[in-house]
């Protein structure tokens, strides 16, 4: 792995390391939309080795391998985060049931039920999930979208840690863990097979009796569940 001269023999890491890259980016493209084109994540993923390979310092204590398996999934999803994904009325609506949800929550003492949330916004029960599964298609990883909402890691030393780890380090990680627990059982249940398991939509729908479209609805419900009592918090 090293020169002669003691350095990073960067040809033999780039052939090392390529095919962690398509992995990776396979993991990723499962849990996107189907638009999502897998090269995107490729080419940005072998970017990430690329600066993996000339920002890497052995006398900071981490293996090259983290640090460029933290580095090319980072890389993978500056690349997400920086296209446009939702149009701007999408955006507000998103925002508006996470608003519904934060006073109904409050409100009640309780987690919301569907029909209860859809009321609150003065919408009937069909057209409320049609908004949920609009809203998630186009929300790519929503637990990073938390992180933007919040304290979003940037370049430089902030982005090496994933966006996930961030999220949950220190005290976010209590609000976090106490805020999923909340969630009704079968929302629960599916953010851990989602995030924990890494089940995509198919899978996870077949775990629960319900299609993928409904996972999608019920996903985009918890997200907004989560951000209202992180927002609270």
């Amino acid at each position: 792995m090293y020169t002669a001269k003691g350095k990073i023999d960067q040809n033999e890491l780039l052939t090392q390391y390529l095919p962690q890259v398509r992995r990776q980016a396979l993991a990723l493209q499962v849990r996107l939309p189907a638009s999502v084109e897998l090269d995107d994540l490729i080419q940005a993923g072998t970017m990430g080795l690329l600066e993996a390979m000339g920002r890497f310092d052995a006398g900071q204590g981490a293996s090259f391998a983290t640090f460029a398996s933290q580095r090319i999934r980072g890389a993978m999803l500056d690349e997400l985060r920086s296209r446009d994904w939702l149009p701007r009325s999408v955006r507000r609506n998103a925002r508006a049931v996470d608003e519904a949800v934060r006073r109904l929550e409050q409100r009640l003492g309780r987690s919301a039920e569907e029909h209860e949330i859809a009321a609150e916004l003065e919408m009937d029960l069909a057209d409320y999930r049609q908004l949920l599964g609009d809203t998630n298609n186009g929300h790519l990883l929503p637990f990073e979208e938390l992180v933007a909402e919040g304290a979003e890691p940037g370049s430089g030393e902030s982005a090496m840690a994933t966006p996930f780890a961030a999220l949950v380090d220190g005290e976010q990680r209590s609000r976090l863990v106490a805020a999923i627990e909340a969630l009704p059982e079968r929302e629960k249940l599916l953010m851990a097979l989602y995030y924990q398991e890494e089940l995509n939509l198919k899978e996870i729908g077949a775990v629960l009796g319900v299609t993928e479209s409904r996972v999608c609805q019920l996903h985009g419900q918890a997200v907004s569940r989560l951000r209202a009592r992180l927002r609270d918090d």
